[in-house]
């Protein structure tokens, strides 16, 4: 793969893929590696595993319709021809996340032996699958940013943006914002939760903080709360 860089600008531009790719990114590699060191003889470890795999299944197919549904059509506006690469790739990650549900049901229904051999074969798609999940991000954070922001003033890319937001259900942005506060630089966190300070319910915002400082570290979640108040 031909690999390409952003030119630098003199001014910061809205990037609606960073943040939510840092998070596929975690929630990715935290499941690979889960599988890759899973004590198939621990049944209940196995469940928990497959859980989670599942969970990825559903917010992989989440993210993929929403770029399909919003900033395809976007982008091939702007410059035809531009998101045809992705629309082919998205097809195929499709055909990936149901190998990989079939491969988790195969994990489940067996036993001894044939688990062991169930549990590498599903871990080694999953790798294939990160894989190349990686290498597309990677392309959609350098070719695609580039058309949105050549065609696209901020305030246009943050609509944007919006249109996704308003696709997702309180659970779905819990699960987005719960892989993704955890990916990010301090003040790409702050970036992201003082706007929601605001607009949500304190009681409602103080839980969803609680639950991200539970998935931070010590020093990350006091920082977090020191910091918001400050961001207003």
């Amino acid at each position: 793969m031909h690999m390409r860089f952003l030119q630098p600008t003199t001014a910061e531009r809205h990037d609606l893929y960073a943040g939510i790719h840092k998070g596929l990114r975690l929630f990715m590699g935290e499941v690979l590696t889960e599988l890759g060191r899973l004590d198939t003889d621990d049944d209940a470890a196995v469940a928990e595993a497959l859980a989670a795999l599942q969970v990825l299944i559903g917010f992989c197919r989440d993210h993929l319709a929403h770029e399909d549904r919003v900033i395809h059509p976007t982008l091939e506006a702007l410059q035809p021809g531009s998101a045809r690469r992705a629309a082919d790739a998205h097809a195929e990650h499709e055909a990936s996340l149901r190998l990989l549900g079939h491969l988790g049901d195969e994990l489940r229904s067996s036993t001894g032996p044939a688990r062991v051999h169930a549990a590498a074969r599903l871990y080694r798609q999953l790798a294939a699958f990160v894989g190349e999940s990686l290498l597309h991000m990677y392309e959609e954070e350098t070719e695609h940013n580039e058309v949105l922001w050549a065609g696209l003033s901020d305030a246009q890319i943050a609509a944007l943006h919006g249109r996704i937001h308003a696709r997702l259900t309180p659970a779905d942005m819990r699960l987005a914002l719960a892989w993704m506060v955890p990916a990010m630089r301090p003040a790409e966190r702050i970036a992201l939760l003082a706007p929601l300070r605001s607009r949500l319910p304190a009681a409602a915002f103080d839980d969803l903080l609680a639950a991200l400082r539970a998935r931070l570290g010590d020093a990350a979640a006091a920082q977090l709360t020191a910091a918001l108040p400050q961001a207003a």
